[in-house]
Order: C-alpha cells, then sequence, then structure tokens
C-alpha cells in the first residue's frame, strides 16, 4: 500500500539539541504558526531536513499525532523533547520564528506534530535533497511511496536503520522495525508521556472528565493503571481529570466504575473530616470522547477499583 512521507525543514538548533544523549521516546516538532497539519496519518515517516546551504535530510520519527497547542501545554508535556533547554529558549525561539517582540508574554499557540521512535543520523548517512526539492520551500514537502522518488527514500531510510544502525536507535525501539522497513507499511507508533498527555487533552475535549473544568493548566491526563504498574499510554488507558481529582484518582480516593460512574471513598470524609465537593459529584456519570475506540477500558476501570480503590 503506498504511503506518504514528508520531509520537514528543520530548526538547526531543534535538531543540535535532540541528536544528543539522552536517547528520547518521543519529540515534539512544532511549528510557530498554529495551522493544522493533516499530510500524515499516524505510523507514516516524519523526515528531517536542515536549513540550506546543508541541504540534507539527517533524521525521522514515526508520525503519532498533530494538533494546536499553547505553548504553555507543549512545553509541560515534552520539556526539553521540544528541542529546546528550557521554557524561556522555547519561547525565544518561537517569537523569532513570528517576528514578534521576544518579550511578548502571550501563551502562543503553535503547532505540534508529535513524533515516536525518532532518528538521528550520523553526518556520513545524511541523504541528500532530491532535484524536485524547491528552495522556496520553507516548511515541509510530501512525497508518495507510489512515486519513484517517494520509494527511493523510503529505501533509503531503510537501508541505513537496517544496515548500519544507528547509535541509540535500538533504546528508542526503532532498531527491530527495521528489518521489515524494505515494503512500505504503516508502524504502530509507541507514545510517550508527552504523546498520550495530547491526546487525551484532545479527545475529552479539553474539559475534565467529572466536573468539565476547561481551565487547561488545571487539568492533567491520568492513567487509569499507571505506566509504572503494567499500564500503557494509550486513548482507553486514559481520562482527564482536574488536578485535585486526578491526585485522589491516584491516592485511590476516588475512581471510575466500568459503567463510567464517578465514586468517593468514605475515607476522605473519616481521614480527612472535609470532602463536600467531592461527595456532591458521587454516582455522576463521567463525559466521554466521541469515539467509542478512545473511551475508558472497563477491563482497566475494573482494575482500578479492585487495586487502587479505597472503597
Amino acid at each position: 500500500m503506498p504511503l506518504n512521507l514528508v520531509i520537514a525543514v528543520t530548526d538547526d538548533e531543534w535538531f543540535e539539541l535532540l541528536r544528543q544523549p539522552p536517547d528520547r521516546a518521543e519529540v515534539n516538532f512544532w511549528a510557530p504558526s498554529g495551522v493544522g497539519f493533516q499530510a500524515l496519518a499516524p505510523g507514516e515517516l516524519f523526515l528531517f531536513k536542515l536549513h540550506s546551504p546543508r541541504n540534507y535530510i539527517v533524521g525521522g520519527g514515526i508520525f503519532a499525532y498533530a494538533n494546536a497547542l499553547p505553548c504553555s501545554l507543549a512545553w509541560a508535556a515534552f520539556g526539553e523533547a521540544n528541542g529546546a533547554a528550557s521554557a524561556h529558549e522555547m519561547r525565544a525561539r518561537i517569537a523569532k520564528y513570528k517576528k514578534i517582540d521576544p518579550n511578548d508574554r502571550s501563551d502562543f499557540t503553535i503547532g505540534c506534530r508529535i513524533l515516536t521512535q525518532p532518528f538521528f543520523f550520523e553526518e556520513r548517512d545524511w541523504i541528500p535533497v532530491p532535484a524536485s526539492w524547491s528552495k522556496n520551500i520553507v516548511s515541509f514537502k510530501t512525497y508518495n511511496t507510489g512515486d519513484a522518488e517517494g520509494l527511493a527514500f523510503w529505501n533509503a531510510i531503510y537501508d541505513r536503520l537496517n544496515n548500519r544502525p544507528v547509535p541509540g536507535v535500538t533504546a528508542r525501539g526503532m532498531a527491530e522495525d527495521a528489518a521489515r522497513f524494505g515494503e512500505p507499511y504503516l508502524i504502530k507508533p509507541r507514545l510517550g508521556q508527552g504523546a498520550f498527555r495530547v491526546l487525551v487533552t484532545d479527545i475529552y475535549r479539553r474539559r475534565c472528565a467529572v466536573t468539565l473544568e476547561k481551565t487547561l493548566p488545571a487539568l492533567e491526563a491520568a492513567h487509569i493503571r499507571p505506566y509504572g504498574d503494567g499500564g500503557v499510554h494509550e486513548a482507553r488507558n486514559g481520562l482527564l481529570l482536574r488536578r485535585d481529582i486526578h491526585s485522589l484518582f491516584d491516592a485511590g480516593y476516588v475512581t471510575v466504575t466500568p459503567d463510567l460512574r464517578f465514586e468517593v471513598s468514605r475515607r476522605i470524609r473519616e481521614e480527612f473530616d472535609n470532602g463536600k465537593h467531592y461527595y456532591a459529584l458521587q454516582g455522576q456519570r463521567i463525559e466521554l470522547p466521541d469515539q467509542i475506540g478512545q473511551r475508558p477500558d472497563p477491563g482497566l476501570l475494573t482494575w482500578h477499583n479492585e487495586n487502587c480503590f479505597r472503597g
């Protein structure tokens, strides 16, 4: 099946920071504009091209998700995986591309292209851009593996990952896919913590599933089954909760039942002589994502009820 792949012009400082250790499971390839990105489906290749005169493809990743986010949320979700050493540095770079006052304290909306299993080539393996690449391209160009040029890029990536392993790629989980890279196919993105947070925030329409709170800085993506306890970074293992409810959920003082109702432990009252606000929500049905396949897994909710909830 022919697939798309994107070659995107890459900020040099972003590239230089992220090509260094430590290896990362995901990166945020941001754009200064919040314009939507629909060039790729999850599992297709997103490749990095340096600014002229270094006209080479120098790495890439597996496209997982895209959306427009406030700069503060992008930093909170990805930190240095935004390709900047600090939130201040990231804001300054965004301001430079937007051509606005670097002292502007607005929470810029930026376009985020979230990539998993990122890889960065050694300079000897950089791939020259094709003749079809115009010097006027300032963002990205889409190719398709159904065309000779697009297939050549796919094969060039396959060759480098399969025949000359890239340092650190094994740790990012890409090398085992390389053996199958010869025939174009979708690669399942392995979501990291940042991608999980952004995905859950969006599928719950940026509202707490329990209270409908919409103040983004007060909202957090909760794992139903914690990642450290065998849970995964996937939509069906997530709930978007107001920060205080998230803390209570993780501590077992509240839960969501398999029939999708909010339940509060009697131990809040017993231990803290408090909780009137939470008991007022007792038995309320939570708000759900629109897509059935992204709604909480009843089996995971049962796990939380049986293993975390204090009753």
